[in-house]
């Protein structure tokens, strides 16, 4: 492995990319043993996803014995039989192929050939089912994601022991190596150029000036919560000094600033498509530059949203930015932004009100304010939903450095995820750091965020989109005390058709199957997070599988004991049933890769293919004889302080 490389960042949208990009630093991480080592690593997620959602079958391949205990030899083979793929895997509990990538080979008319991710694609092609015309787009984000991959082999300086030490959250939150868990092209970020993507990658760290717009009133709008107002965001934000310059900016122009919301861009937004795609408002002074940011912003792991290193207490900002990444143009609509904020305000009433909730310390960082801006030419034009009509919106939402106290610290879930690159993985170095007991570590973790989302579940029928990315622990002495959920309004949603709400919340409200809305949990959370948690705790030999999935069901099983009065919903939504159908996230991506689902509709937007045995189902609470007699099934079971296999 090469020593780690330097790159300089580019700090303003000034710096554009015609010097950068007629150089080597953008290509200067490509080094051939790097690119080589995360082909194989994409390789393998890509045999281990594909394979889970049934896209392509591995067969065992009895010719070779395998090297690591309890794997087995498998071989794939392309439809023409020419090119075979050898691999030692280990299945695990929900379908998880758990593969070696050192053991991965390719054999093409048998003769070795290299391990070469585009290759593979293209080997598979017709298993992948990508219509013609979004085959070469899934090619171009399977180049883009080895690209970021090779990139973060070489600069990623904090291995998960020093990161387990970290007290800097922005530190953890440019550290993580992988993206989302599931999807195998997930670092796309198609419109990216390699100046950008050092600019404004995640990993990259590279600090940014955002920009600022004065927008007119005519076509923008502003949304805040109640205890906010417009006036009042813009001084926290910028200052009365900065607004001052801004007013006689507009003054001198022949403008008068009262016409007019003061708004946030992305840098890369305003150079590639607010310039362009909305130059007729530019040219007629409905939207007017006002300048670069003094504060300078560091990309989150969703990459439109900007945390404030210049004053790290100040609000996050997130904004449109119209590039394609994992099956969306990441944009945000200015129709969806203006109900955003009273979406928030009532959740955060809701959680805040909940006893249960309070006592797991569960709370989430609201989106407090919007604006959207509206392209009438586009809207004119297009009818249905597109990314045309989410070019131009922002919002803000709460920092969650305020809500901590003394010895607390931040840390985004994904990093228990987490797996450096020697191959070191963060949670295990955690449990160890913290003192406990796998189980006990557990415990509090399962309490900290299953818990919460297993009570709002059952009792208020809210669910969440509760993947690492989208939630950040509180953590003391190593061990999470309590978590943040963030990312609401778009990703949240209520399936009682028939609650009672205000007109501006009612869109959470979603008509599910009853037999779909236990995929809340089931998919989300356990197929989405905690199937790769419990390889890393499995292979780190921290806990058997037994022990991981017996801590989620005894989670699960000492809340239904302690709130009984739902145990009709219980058994209505079983938790323990022996099976759940699948869905699949690279199916659905592959489907449509350039808007791969339809928020208006998220029913339709499952991709479902046949079922997956439940782990939890042999730890199913068991009926129980008291004086009245059996209990009966759905009644609730006994409250258990220790997994208790069901015979």
């Amino acid at each position: 492995m090469t020593s780690p490389t330097t790159f300089p960042a580019r700090h303003t949208p000034a710096d554009t990319s015609a010097t950068i990009a007629t150089s080597t630093s953008v290509v200067d991480h490509l080094d051939p043993r790097v690119w080589r080592r995360v082909n194989r690593l994409l390789v393998r997620k890509a045999l281990s996803e594909y394979a889970h959602e049934h896209i392509v079958e591995p067969r065992l391949d009895a010719t070779r014995p395998a090297r690591r205990p309890r794997h087995q030899s498998y071989a794939l083979a392309t439809p023409d039989g020419h090119t075979v793929y050898r691999f030692e895997a280990r299945l695990m509990a929900l379908g998880h192929w758990a593969i070696d990538a050192d053991s991965i080979d390719c054999l093409a008319g048998g003769v070795d050939r290299e391990v070469d991710a585009l290759r593979f694609m293209t080997d598979f092609k017709q298993a992948l089912g990508l219509k013609p015309e979004q085959l070469p787009i899934y090619l171009d984000e399977i180049c883009s994601t080895l690209y970021s991959s090779a990139y973060k082999q070489l600069n990623t300086t904090h291995g998960s022991r020093a990161l387990i030490h970290e007290t800097d959250f922005q530190v953890i939150e440019t550290s993580m190596t992988e993206g989302h868990p599931a999807f195998v092209a997930n670092n796309g970020r198609l419109g990216f150029d390699g100046a950008d993507y050092r600019a404004y990658a995640p990993e990259a760290a590279s600090p940014f000036q955002i920009v600022w717009l004065a927008v007119h009133r005519d076509q923008a709008a502003f949304h805040c919560v109640p205890d906010l107002s417009y006036e009042q965001l813009l001084r926290e934000e910028l200052g009365e000094e900065t607004l001052a310059r801004h007013d006689a900016q507009l003054r001198d122009q022949g403008l008068t600033p009262a016409d007019y919301l003061v708004m946030p861009a992305h840098p890369w937004q305003w150079a590639n498509k607010l310039s362009v795609a909305f130059a007729p408002y530019v040219a007629q002074r409905r939207i007017v530059f006002l300048g670069l940011s003094e504060d300078r912003y560091l990309a989150q792991q969703s990459i439109r949203t900007m945390f404030n290193i210049s004053a790290p207490r100040k609000r996050y900002v997130k904004t449109s930015l119209s590039i394609l990444n994992m099956g969306f143009m990441r944009g945000l609509s200015p129709y969806y932004m203006s109900g955003t904020p009273a979406i928030n305000q009532w959740i955060k009433e809701l959680l805040d009100r909940d006893e249960a909730l309070r006592a797991t310390g569960f709370t989430m960082l609201r989106e407090v304010a919007s604006m959207g801006f509206r392209n009438h030419y586009y809207e004119a034009a297009i009818e249905t939903d597109t990314p045309y009509k989410k070019m131009f919106s922002a919002l803000w939402r709460e920092n969650p450095l305020p809500l901590l106290k003394e010895g607390e610290r931040l840390m985004t879930m994904a990093s228990l995820l987490h797996v450096d690159r020697d191959g070191e993985a963060l949670l295990p170095a955690l449990i160890e750091a913290s003192g406990l007991s796998a189980k006990a570590w557990l415990q509090r973790y399962l309490r900290a965020y299953l818990t919460p989302l297993i009570h709002c579940f059952y009792t208020h029928d809210l669910v969440f989109m509760p993947h690492g990315e989208n939630l950040i622990l509180v953590m003391q002495g190593h061990v999470p005390v309590r978590v943040l959920m963030k990312d609401i309004a778009e990703e949240a949603a209520i399936f009682d058709t028939s609650a009672q709400l205000p007109e501006n919340v009612r869109r959470l409200v979603m008509d599910f199957p009853d037999d779909l809305k236990t995929l809340a949990v089931f998919i989300d959370i356990f197929d989405g997070f905690f199937r790769y948690m419990n390889q890393i705790l499995v292979e780190h030999e921290v806990c058997s599988e037994e022990d991981f999935w017996g801590e989620v069901a005894a989670n699960i099983r000492d809340y239904q004991a302690e709130h009984p009065r739902h145990r009709e919903k219980y058994a209505r939504y079983d938790l323990f049933a022996p099976t759940f159908r699948q869905s699949c996230l690279n199916r659905l991506q592959m489907g449509n890769n350039t808007q791969m689902i339809n928020l208006s509709d998220p029913a339709a937007n499952l991709k479902i293919v046949g079922t997956l045995d439940n782990p939890l189902a042999p730890f199913a609470p068991r009926t129980v004889m008291s004086a009245s007699g059996p209990q009966a099934k759905g009644q609730g079971p006994l409250r258990s302080t220790t997994p208790e296999v069901a015979s």
